[in-house]
């Protein structure tokens, strides 16, 4: 088990992108678990708890840098260590 008193806290806002402005290595060396409207998501790009959405993959389509184009939801998110 992971002892949670040695982990960052999560913050609001999380991207696993680069290049977002809400990117955070910290965090996300450690594995994280999102549940979105009480179910588990493993396709979440990025979510903010506070305003309740999550940004998910649009299936294979791409914008014009190759990117995969994000589609966002909302609803009650969750996110916690695994």
């Amino acid at each position: 088990m992971n002892d949670t008193q040695s982990l960052p806290e999560l913050p609001d806002q999380l991207s696993v992108n680069p290049r977002s402005p809400h990117y955070n290595e910290e965090v996300l060396e450690h594995e994280i678990g999102i549940k979105f409207n009480g179910k588990e998501r493993f396709d979440v790009e990025e979510y903010c708890i506070s305003e309740g959405w999550v940004k998910i993959p649009a299936h294979k389509a791409l914008d014009r840098r190759g990117q995969p184009l994000m589609k966002t939801a909302k609803g009650v998110v969750e996110a916690f260590y695994r």
